[in-house]
């Protein structure tokens, strides 16, 4: 993986990252496409981008250290209303400090982000899987139709089942990303689901996020 520059001393406006299939050193795989913006126009439009905090310093998205290393890494989510059931895979920072993504032909799979909190730990755990990509429906194809009070279920490691209940869901502009409440310090044991959204602009991406919020049981 890319190294990525060190966290600067004060958190700044987090960057929105764009769905691509083909990378560049500066744009990273997100969302919910398998296009890339140039492919946008003579093929499946691209539903795409999420923000994410602009460093792993970013607040409240590193949670304690010590509680990292004791806690265990979520490897399966499950949620039982919408017949989701994916593997979770790890997601970082690219070189650019955009986060990364499940690939596209990984459209199934939702990634966990590592620079937030372990779900089931404190602070704000931050999940994100695609809505689609060109391969077809994705594993958030339906999390809108996610309602109040919806159990969602992280197993970790070791097979320990962690129960989540939604509280709510908002859809968010991508110029108006609501950064401090998905990423910024909590003391609840949060987590957070994150796709694309909204009508597709002018390049084929959506213009909005949507964002569910969970706390656990």
């Amino acid at each position: 993986m890319t190294r990525t520059p060190a966290p600067p001393s004060r958190p700044r406006t987090a960057p929105l990252v764009y769905a691509c299939l083909a990378l560049t050193a500066l744009t990273a795989l997100t969302g919910c496409s398998g296009s890339s913006p140039s492919q946008a126009a003579s093929s499946k439009p691209a539903a795409a981008g999420v923000r994410a905090p602009a460093t792993t310093g970013a607040p409240g998205t590193t949670g304690s250290t010590a509680a990292k290393k004791r806690a265990r890494p979520p490897v399966h989510l499950s949620i039982p209303s919408l017949g989701v059931s994916s593997d979770i895979m790890r997601l970082g920072l690219n070189a650019d400090r955009t986060v990364e993504v499940p690939p596209a032909d990984k459209g199934m799979t939702t990634g966990w982000y590592t620079g937030g909190s372990v779900p089931g730990e404190p602070g704000a755990a931050v999940l994100i899987g695609h809505n689609d990509t060109r391969y077809g429906r994705a594993v958030f194809h339906d999390l809108k139709k996610i309602t109040k009070g919806a159990d969602i279920v992280v197993r970790d490691d070791r097979g320990a089942e962690i129960h989540f209940e939604v509280t709510g869901r908002e859809t968010a502009s991508k110029k108006a990303f609501p950064t401090a409440r998905v990423y910024g310090r909590t003391d609840r044991r949060a987590l957070r689901l994150i796709t694309c959204d909204g009508a597709f602009d002018a390049a084929g991406h959506p213009v909005d996020n949507l964002i569910v919020y969970a706390t656990r049981k």
